[in-house]
């Protein structure tokens, strides 16, 4: 055996407390170089105070962080990226109004003598780009850019800083697979050279590509830290919840028979992203909506809910209505469930009550809000969606990932839609809480509402939606249903190939 690594980072018996609230308990982690450790758990384990932690963002209540070896205390995240330690955020940290090479070296720009030397800070733009296969102008506004985008621009700003340690939040979260693949090329290409990585992901299968030692936590506990290898995602999910979670989606039961007819449209089109987009949804169906990023998918379900400029013919059990505005909508029964629950589905400074009925705030007001039905309608969510949180009165930016969505479901439903668009149910959101979230919308259907799920996991939307509409550059390529909701057919529609080209593709068996 060769001599052992000394940790470029570690946490001895790491505390972290809030209040009277303890939400780490003890944790030992060791980060060796040229080695990527991935650290799993639920949402609300302790996986982003553990990260913060690292990075100087907070500092642990009790217990020590090592820095090769020799204990540190970080005043700030600028004395941890100093020392080699750098973190890629699941939730963007751009400069929205700069450009994409404002963005890239703030705080960090080249200079020439007394000028600055934009000719080498553009031609390093392109090249970190390049290295992740994003062709993005760097003259372009951060805030035109697709999610994927921006976040190839973080994973772009962390390579820049030739980091001893990289810390990865859900890094792959709004990628395709095609930029997946392209980040993990990468990953690999840092634990060569030396970098100490750690990665966090809900996607099980990426962990297992991936990781060379594993923690996972529950509860602010670590319940496993070894070797990845050996750990397949089956034993990493029941690790991660303590239960067995084989029975993932809901038994499908679909609308029962002569349900009426509850969306129907007809010539949808939304400049510049959908166009002649027609579909009925029955009472009690779930329809899935599938298709690549760049598809149109969001934004034409955003211009039929009256968040974007929109023409052609809705009719709402049966009669014709008009939807200029979210309000118009909200009206009407119909409801929308956004994908961005950060900046445009919850105010992460206001407390759960505050959210939980800003929708339906016309039935808590008469003279005065009326606190008490407030309290008494959040205390109902709280039990019926699983909420955790350890005081009601907590700002929802310190809630999971996992509650804030569950928090956000429980927003939408206290309007009591009959129609209701979940835009990225579960994006960024833990197995555990992905098998609650199913069951919440299944049952939503099951009272006779009907739902549309918008979802890049084509696993979600098999295992989910009763039927299946594929998009292809703002129209519906094919529609998706019984034995043929497959990824391979799924995938057919998105790419545009016809049974023939399909046919043409595969390869031809030996005569």
């Amino acid at each position: 055996m060769g001599e052992a690594l000394t940790p470029v980072l570690a946490l001895r018996d790491v505390r972290r407390s809030f209040g009277p609230v303890e939400v780490l308990h003890g944790l030992d982690i060791a980060l060796l170089p040229g080695r990527v450790h991935a650290l799993i758990g639920e949402n609300g384990a302790g996986k982003s105070t553990t990260m913060k932690i690292m990075a100087g963002y907070q500092g642990p209540t009790s217990g020590a962080v090592l820095l090769d070896g020799k204990e540190v205390s970080f005043a700030d995240m600028g004395e941890a990226e100093a020392a080699g330690i750098v973190m890629i955020h699941q939730e963007f940290n751009l400069a929205e109004h700069l450009t994409v090479e404002q963005s890239l070296f703030l705080g960090r720009e080249k200079r020439r003598g007394f000028l600055l030397d934009k000719a080498r800070m553009r031609a390093e733009t392109r090249d970190y780009l390049a290295r992740l296969n994003c062709h993005v102008d760097p003259d372009r506004k951060v805030s035109t850019l697709s999610n994927s985008d921006k976040q190839m621009l973080e994973i772009a700003k962390a390579l820049s800083r030739d980091a001893r340690l990289l810390i990865m939040d859900e890094p792959t979260a709004v990628l395709t697979s095609t930029e997946t693949a392209v980040l993990m090329d990468q990953v690999r290409k840092l634990r060569a050279a030396g970098t100490a990585i750690l990665f966090t992901s809900h996607k099980l299968d990426e962990v297992a590509a991936i990781a060379d030692d594993l923690t996972i936590m529950r509860d602010g506990n670590v319940v496993y830290s070894g070797p990845a290898e050996g750990m397949d995602t089956h034993a990493m999910a029941l690790s991660m919840v303590g239960r067995e979670i084989s029975d993932l989606f809901p038994e499908k039961v679909g609308p029962a028979p002569g349900a009426p007819t509850a969306l129907s449209v007809r010539d949808l089109s939304v400049p510049g992203y959908g166009h002649g987009i027609s579909f009925d949804l029955r009472e009690g169906e779930i329809l899935g909506i599938g298709g690549l990023i760049g598809s149109g998918r969001t934004e034409t379900f955003e211009g039929l809910c009256g968040l974007r400029p929109a023409t052609g013919r809705v009719e709402i059990f049966g009669r014709p209505v008009s939807i200029r505005a979210p309000a118009d909508a909200l009206a009407h029964g119909l409801c929308y469930l956004t994908e961005d629950r950060k900046t445009r589905g919850l105010l992460l400074g206001k407390s759960m009550r505050e959210n939980l009925t800003l929708q339906a705030l016309d039935r808590f007001s008469g003279v005065l809000i009326d606190r008490r039905a407030e309290e008494e309608a959040l205390t109902k969510a709280i039990g019926e969606f699983d909420i955790r949180a350890g005081r009601r009165d907590v700002a929802v930016g310190f809630l999971s990932g996992g509650n804030q969505q569950k928090l956000l479901l429980a927003k939408t439903m206290l309007s009591e839609p009959r129609i209701v668009v979940i835009d990225e149910p579960t994006r960024g959101i833990d197995i555990g809480t992905k098998q609650q979230i199913y069951q919440f919308v299944r049952a939503l259907a099951a009272r006779g509402s009907a739902v549309v799920v918008i979802s890049s996991e084509m696993q979600e939307l098999i295992g989910l939606a009763d039927r299946i509409l594929v998009m292809r550059q703002g129209r519906v390529a094919g529609e998706v249903v019984g034995d043929d909701m497959t990824e391979e057919t799924i995938v057919r529609h998105a790419m545009g190939l016809t049974d023939a080209r399909a046919a043409a593709m595969r390869p031809k068996e030996d005569a």
